[in-house]
């Protein structure tokens, strides 16, 4: 752990606790009243930091979370976040008994892991949500395997509290995936339906993650589950959005200047020779690298950072724990000066940044390292401090 005057000594990223604020509120605005947002902070919030994201959700009243591990589960038990807590993934029989013991909540992923816990010897009964198929192909019992479905839920073992299923093509606006999604909708309700028919409950409800919500209202489930949009990004610029909102992004990554030096004509930048230059450059090397979650296939492909209200382009390759930005047109660079790396800029925004990396924001952003500090910024009343694993 460093010591708090560390912590933007290198590279670090910043959140904004108003940001993530106003993006829940605006996801309130198109949900209907009754209806509760389930916060998704899997894979360390999206790279925004597990906890700090869950103490500021949990500060404005978001009670329900979703985790893709029982690891992340225990992380925020231990560090006191209260609610309910849905691991999505699956959970090694062996440690069932930790989901039972932090109070968490398992997926259940199809017929043969209820049949196993049928088996086993537990403490008390599971609780549970039970996962079904309806075209993904991923997990969950498929919805078409009735038979299959009752006996999950006949399960003594179990003690259901919800039902749910996923959204595969929710963000696009191609045709054929309307239609898709539209048949994953037709198939979840129709197999609710039949389950309640035979006279078991099903718990709470719920179907749409982020694009499911903008791009398909009108729906009436227990929960949404949010996560892209909740962090004010979208997945990628071609990401459909039949509703738009103000959302805003909760994540800024920066780093510092390290070294500034001149180099001529022919001489090389980096590793491998990749850049050399054309004519006499003023260069900076900055303090973040691909270990820290900068994408490598970055380099040489005029990936845009800011300093001192300009913007410049990243040469040559990356590497593990440095980078180097040509500084020429700016004037007035010095060591130590902060350079931005993703930013509210359309020029530095996470969309931008993944889709010159070929990936998407939820990748690019899930990726960013552990060395990197956590800092929330914000200038309400309301104020957290803290860092992340």
């Amino acid at each position: 752990m460093k010591e708090n005057h560390l912590e933007k000594n290198r590279a670090w990223i910043e959140i904004d606790g108003n940001h993530l604020e106003n993006n829940i509120n605006e996801l309130k605005k198109i949900i209907p009243q009754n209806v509760k947002i389930m916060a998704v902070v899997k894979a360390n919030a999206y790279g925004h930091g597990l906890l700090l994201i869950a103490k500021k959700l949990s500060e404005i009243g978001i009670a329900d979370f979703a985790v893709a591990t029982l690891e992340e589960g225990i992380y925020l038990r231990q560090h006191h976040i209260k609610g309910n807590i849905l691991i999505l993934g699956f959970t090694q029989f062996h440690d069932l008994e930790y989901v039972i013991k932090y109070d968490l909540i398992q997926t259940i992923v199809d017929y043969d892991y209820s049949e196993k816990i049928r088996k086993l010897d537990l403490s008390e009964k599971l609780k549970c949500h039970i996962k079904i198929d309806t075209g993904m192909n991923r997990l969950g019992e498929k919805y078409s395997h009735l038979d299959r479905l009752y006996k999950i839920y006949e399960n003594e073992k179990l003690n259901i509290l919800g039902t749910f299923s996923h959204l595969c093509v929710a963000d696009s606006s191609e045709k054929e995936d309307i239609v898709f999604t539209k048949n994953q909708i037709f198939r979840f309700d129709n197999c609710v339906r039949a389950i309640k028919e035979k006279g078991y409950d099903t718990g709470k409800l719920h179907l749409q993650s982020s694009y499911g919500v903008i791009n398909y209202k009108g729906l009436h489930y227990d929960y949404v589950r949010v996560g892209i949009l909740m962090y004010g990004i979208n997945s990628s610029a071609q990401s459909y959005q039949l509703t738009r909102l103000n959302l805003k992004p909760v994540l800024s990554l920066k780093a510092r200047v390290t070294s500034i030096h001149s180099i001529d004509r022919n001489e090389l930048v980096s590793y491998g020779r990749t850049y050399i230059a054309t004519e006499h450059r003023k260069i900076a090397s900055v303090s973040i690298g691909y270990a820290d979650g900068i994408p490598r296939n970055l380099s040489n492909k005029n990936m845009n950072v800011k300093i001192k209200g300009n913007y410049c382009h990243v040469i040559g390759r990356i590497c593990m724990d440095q980078l180097l930005i040509d500084i020429s047109d700016i004037s007035n660079v010095k060591v130590g000066d902060e350079v931005t790396f993703i930013g509210e800029e359309k020029e530095i925004a996470a969309t931008e940044v993944a889709d010159k990396a070929g990936t998407i924001t939820n990748e690019l952003l899930s990726r960013l390292g552990s060395r990197l500090e956590r800092i929330v910024i914000e200038k309400s009343k309301s104020s957290i401090s803290g860092k992340t694993k």
